[in-house]
């Protein structure tokens, strides 16, 4: 029985409008006997584990009960897998060509590349932002400033050319990373008092503190949707994106950066209320 190299893990959850072309692409562009495909379903109600279930009878379907966060889902799915190595992917990417030997040939480069995470673009072809500073307070202004700078389409340009070789980053965004299982085991997977958000951040800081490098590399890319599950419950999410900060900043940042957190978020709470009270008047 030939050993698995690669399992590729997808958390779905209400995805029936992207994971079909999702996995279509996969199959497309994927033909190795020794790749897994496992789609960790978190408990949808829109149909489409059975989509799945119907039309890709040979992808690993792990139904869950409840929705347990993306971080969690992930774990679940690697002890399921069988593969020397774990590609995490989000539903809503769509493969245009064999991207895996490429990322792999990187991956196993040296030995101190840990993670490694593809360029990703958007539907028209161009680029998207898949890296970030460390999250701290000097990392999130820059990474603020470069998303703000990215929000400009004419900017997208300059942007990809900056990104336009292979490159160590502090972190690689969670819609496409490729690991060794044997390291993702080693840091203990996903913490998952993370539901959302900062997960993949957390997940890249303690590689990063075992001595890896997470390497970035726009030879190969894959399109990337961006925010599908989130979009749908736009007010709960940014809940949950504070509270996924407030706890990564507790395990990784010193207390007075956890202070200025705080007073910067209790700032922002007063400046929400002071508009809604003025509104209310008005």
């Amino acid at each position: 029985m030939s050993r698995t190299e690669v399992s590729i893990i997808i958390v779905n959850y209400n995805g029936c409008h992207v994971i079909v072309d999702c996995l279509h692409s996969i199959f497309a562009y994927i033909e190795s006997p020794n790749i897994e495909v496992i789609v960790v379903d978190n408990a949808s109600q829109d149909g489409s584990p059975e989509l799945i279930a119907d039309k890709f009878p040979q992808v690993k379907l792990l139904r869950q009960t409840q929705n347990w966060g993306f971080g969690t889902a992930n774990n679940i799915g690697v002890r399921h897998a069988a593969g020397d190595s774990l590609f995490l992917l989000n539903s809503d990417t769509v493969l245009t060509d064999n991207i895996l030997p490429a990322l792999i040939a990187k991956l196993e480069s040296a030995p101190d590349i840990g993670m490694v995470g593809p360029r990703l673009i958007n539907q028209d072809g161009s680029f998207q932002l898949s890296i970030a500073h460390e999250i701290g307070l000097w990392g999130e202004f820059k990474t603020l400033q470069q998303v703000r700078q990215y929000r400009n389409p004419r900017n997208r340009p300059a942007l990809a050319q900056q990104y336009g070789s292979d490159r160590y980053v502090d972190i690689i965004v969670g819609a496409a990373m490729l690991m060794r299982r044997s390291l993702f085991e080693t840091v203990g997977g996903f913490d998952e008092a993370f539901f959302m958000y900062f997960e993949e951040s957390d997940l890249c800081q303690r590689v990063r503190e075992l001595g890896y490098q997470l390497l970035y590399t726009p030879e190969v890319s894959l399109v990337h949707l961006g925010g599908y599950s989130v979009a749908q419950a736009a007010t709960k999410m940014a809940e949950t994106y504070r509270h996924s900060q407030r706890y990564y900043y507790q395990k990784h940042r010193p207390l007075w950066e956890q202070w200025v957190l705080e007073r910067y978020l209790a700032l922002k709470r007063w400046r929400q209320r002071k508009r809604t009270t003025k509104a209310k008047i008005g």
